[in-house]
């Protein structure tokens, strides 16, 4: 335990995703020690990217402006949609150059251990997105574990009375893994083999 402001850092720090104790102690202290025209351009980023950033009206991902970069591109295929559920899924098969669809964010998975339902999702967002009938296929890339695989099945049950044709990225990705930490090509061939889903 620390005195005032420095054991305050350390709690602030510790509540971020993936940072316990000790990791939230060690960037404490980095801080600290740190040029101070360092961490005033760090705390200018954090205000900055919270005013400035916000989720796409269309699609979820994040964006500076009402529509993200995809969705405003009109050379993107606007008859497949790519579900993933974080915004940094996107920027992973992005980076494979194999889809050239629009994508739909969930903001995560189902969940009922985390008390996560679908209502809990941007799945209603996805339902609105179809009513035109302009889209033929739903590709559902989420994560390759108990959740992502739930929320999987759960749109392919929702899905297939519509008409569409609803496909899963292909096996490739290792099960109980996150999608932003697959290799490139691991999630490109996951992505070209990817298989319909039956309800």
């Amino acid at each position: 335990m620390y005195e005032g402001v420095v054991q305050d850092l350390i709690d602030e720090l510790g509540r971020l995703p993936g940072v316990g104790p000790k990791s939230a102690q060690r960037i404490a202290f980095h801080v600290l020690q740190a040029d101070p025209a360092d961490v005033r351009r760090l705390a200018q980023v954090l205000t900055e990217v919270k005013a400035r950033v916000r989720f796409c009206e269309v699609c979820g991902n994040v964006a500076e402006e009402e529509r993200c970069r995809v969705c405003r591109d009109p050379r993107r295929d606007t008859t497949v949609i790519c579900v993933v559920e974080e915004s940094k899924d996107v920027v992973a098969i992005e980076r494979t150059r194999e889809f050239r669809g629009r994508y739909h964010v969930l903001g995560g998975a189902i969940s009922p251990m985390e008390g996560v339902g679908p209502d809990d999702l941007r799945v209603k967002e996805l339902l609105g997105r179809l009513s035109d009938g302009e889209v033929t296929e739903i590709i559902i890339a989420t994560d390759p574990n108990l959740e992502g695989e739930a929320t999987a099945t759960y749109l392919a049950r929702l899905l297939h009375p519509l008409g569409l044709r609803v496909t899963r990225l292909a096996s490739g990705l290792p099960v109980g893994g996150d999608l932003e930490y697959a290799d490139e090509v691991t999630l490109g061939r996951a992505f070209v083999g990817r298989r319909s889903l039956d309800a």
